[in-house]
């Protein structure tokens, strides 16, 4: 059947079979914390080190060996002592079920983080460094990250280079100096620092750059940076929320900056100059968190330099854009780009309301003090709880001792802002938005509850003679389910500049990162008056995806190095989980459904996993050409990147009003990097918008590869 022209088909990667999503099946060793009784130490041990080798040492001559992808036999980690008494220890599910008949054995538990680490995300991320791709990588080590943005503030202890080796001598680049910059600022963790402006005086001679340097005025470039490779930083926190190390995703990962972004403009010639200058320099990937709206593709700089840059082994990792949740809102949906999606973690800010009664609530803040809200009046009035009116709130009387409840307005943000100018002890703000738990501005006391505890919470105060309340801040959790969650701001593929392929490539944190930030910039506030500074602050958007995904690259460069940019970008979106911590799919936070390729690419980023893909496609310039000009068959070449002789089936799962065939149903590889190719032609009848997908199944083996196809309405071009 023909395709009506009202419809469009879409494949969601740059090799237009989709998405390849690689379940590793293989019984991995992970790690567990182990507790002892120490009482039962057998008296032929010297101390608890030697009992706890020992007893290492007694698995491995107990359990057949089995090597995995990263261990060839079981590993102690740790051992403790002072808190408790045991150790850590990488082992398999059979190597653990015999610990458990060792003498002295309490209990087990699989390793996990209780504190926030940059925003948590190398922790909800799985990175470790026991096992996986942090030790597989050295943290991406050596390694050159080039950040494209508005500078950097060097002295932040993100950029400190204690622990890194010497500059690599293949490094090419500069550290220039200019206004409040010099060269003693590069260290060999930030190798190198330029900046480009030449396109702002060509536009207007008179301008007079005010930081002409490579120094950040506005934090953008700061923050980014100290995501994709900041080292270890102890005792950090966003005004008491996010505690913990800050650490970037490959925080032994050189770092290269290249300023195109100034306050007195953006320019594209700026930016393809610096892209022109990471590349000769050497870097090895490139961070860019900005976009052109509603342009070709043909005249899209990033678009252009990205396809250069890549032509010279270098990948670009670049932001989808924050004008979600509408279709057709993405940027940088360049087939050759790694499109980055924003996502939230399991990681939330609290503020816990105590009614009078007893009742305690946990509601969303981030106001940035430890303020003392305690036994205070609360009212709830039909007329003021709107709360976007100073001056309906000056009728409170006795404001300052008065906790007020807003209902949803759909503008909680104002809600807040109005609250604070009029002067209200704290506010109960009553708000399913979820615009609401992206932003890191709350300039008054207060929490956000859900509109179930909102009813609650107003049948305590109407019930009550003299209800009061109490709300402590400053509360962070690790528990949000489900998580990852696709940001409804998140901008939405297809891109505009060519409706031939679903975009975004693939989802990664980007809701409320801690990251370094100049402190000589307004943070927050509280109040209108008190303007608040801090070295480590909290960010929402693509823009602090882009750069998770240019640190994770650059560790696979690092772990492999003779992967090209195609082979690495495959490597991440076959392995890309759909499916949150309730093993269900993600959900899009805009609809609260699942959230479509469109929204979330592939899936939320498996740095582990993309470490082992078992399939990867390696596209050249050609196939970039031939994608471009595709219809309905799409002919695609994989490389097996698995140990050897491997045979994969076709498994065909059809989007709704469609049929999708392939051929051949069997791939056969008889040797690691042999390649296989297979085409795949896909029908249907409209209107419609649905997903399906192929998968590639290992007959006998540990891999499952799995492309998401997307169909759906076309949309208007600009």
């Amino acid at each position: 059947m023909e395709f009506p022209c009202s419809l469009h088909l879409l494949f969601l990667s740059w090799f237009l079979s989709a998405h390849i999503f690689c379940f590793m099946a293989i019984a991995q060793r992970s790690t567990y914390i182990v507790h002892l009784d120490k009482t039962l130490i057998p008296n032929v041990f010297a101390d608890h080190q030697h009992w706890h080798s020992s007893t290492i040492d007694s698995i491995k001559a107990a359990v057949p060996s089995s090597a995995d992808r990263f261990h060839s036999a079981p590993k102690l980690v740790y051992s403790y002592d002072n808190v408790f008494h045991g150790f850590s220890a990488v082992l398999s599910k059979d190597e653990l079920k015999a610990l458990k008949k060792s003498p002295g054995f309490i209990s087990a538990y699989k390793d996990r983080t209780v504190e926030a680490h940059t925003t948590h995300t190398s922790d909800f991320l799985k990175l470790n460094p026991s096992s996986g791709l942090w030790p597989a990588s050295g943290l991406g080590q050596d390694v050159i990250i080039g950040v494209l943005d508005s500078g950097i503030w060097p002295e932040s202890a993100s950029f400190q280079d204690d622990g890194m080796p010497e500059i690599p001598k293949r490094w090419k680049g500069i550290c220039k100096t200019g206004t409040q910059f010099n060269t003693s600022m590069c260290n060999k963790k930030l190798i190198g620092a330029n900046y480009f402006n030449k396109g702002i005086l060509a536009n207007d001679p008179t301008v007079k750059i005010s930081m002409n340097s490579a120094r950040d005025t506005n934090g953008h470039g700061t923050h980014c940076a100290s995501i994709a490779a900041g080292n270890f930083v102890k005792s950090v926190s966003h005004f008491g929320y996010a505690s913990g190390t800050a650490r970037g995703v490959a925080p032994r990962a050189r770092l290269a900056v290249y300023k195109f972004s100034f306050n007195e403009g953006t320019f594209a010639s700026d930016l393809i100059a610096a892209m022109d200058q990471a590349v000769a320099d050497g870097v090895d990937m490139i961070s860019i968190s900005y976009g052109f709206r509603f342009i070709p593709m043909y005249e899209d700089p990033i678009s252009i330099a990205s396809f250069g840059a890549m032509m010279k082994g270098v990948l670009v990792s670049a932001s989808a854009g924050n004008r979600g949740p509408d279709t057709g809102t993405l940027n940088n949906g360049s087939p050759w780009i790694l499109c980055v999606a924003s996502g939230h973690t399991d990681r939330t800010f609290a503020g816990t309301l105590t009614l009078g009664n007893g009742v305690k609530i946990r509601g969303w803040s981030l106001f940035p003090a430890r303020a003392i809200v305690m036994d205070s009046t609360v009212i709830y009035n039909k007329t003021l709880s709107k709360c976007n009116s100073k001056e309906l709130l000056s009728q409170v009387p006795d404001p300052e001792r008065t906790i007020i409840i807003c209902e949803d307005n759909g503008d909680s943000s104002d809600q807040i802002r109005t609250i604070s100018s009029a002067r209200l002890k704290a506010g109960i703000f009553i708000s399913e938005d979820p615009g609401v738990f992206r932003s890191a501005t709350f300039p008054n006391p207060g929490v956000v509850i859900n509109k179930k505890e909102g009813k609650q919470v107003i049948n305590y105060v109407k019930s009550n003679i003299s209800p009061t309340a109490t709300i402590t801040f400053q509360e962070t959790y690790l528990d949000a389910n489900p998580a990852p969650v696709v940001a409804a701001s998140s901008a939405r593929g297809p891109s505009r500049s060519y409706l031939g392929i679903a975009k975004p490539d693939i989802l990664a944190p980007g809701v409320l990162i801690l990251a370094a930030y100049p402190p000589n910039i307004v943070a927050t506030s509280i109040g209108e008056n008190i303007e608040l500074s801090t070295d480590y602050i909290l960010e929402s958007g693509t823009s602090m995806a882009a750069p998770h995904i240019a640190g994770i690259a650059a560790m696979l460069k690092a772990a492999h190095a003779d992967w090209s940019p195609s082979v690495i970008r495959s490597a991440m979106m076959t392995t890309a989980d759909p499916l949150d911590n309730n093993r269900k799919p993600i959900i899009d936070s805009d609809i609260n459904i699942a959230a479509t390729p469109l929204a979330m690419g592939s899936g939320h980023v498996d740095p582990n996993k993309a470490l082992d893909p078992g399939l990867v496609y390696d596209a050249t310039p050609q196939d970039y050409g031939n994608f471009t000009f595709s219809e309905q068959k799409f002919k695609r070449t994989v490389t097996n990147v698995g140990q050897g002789a491997a045979t994969y089936k076709a498994k065909i799962k059809a989007p709704k009003n469609s049929t999708v065939s392939v051929s051949p149903q069997i791939l056969v590889f008889k040797n690691k990097n042999e390649k296989q190719s297979y085409t795949l032609t896909v029908r249907y009848i409209g209107p419609n918008n649905y997903d399906g997908s192929i998968t590639w199944v290992e007959q006998n083996g540990n891999h499952s590869v799995r492309s998401p196809i997307v169909i759906s309405s076309i949309i208007e071009i600009w």
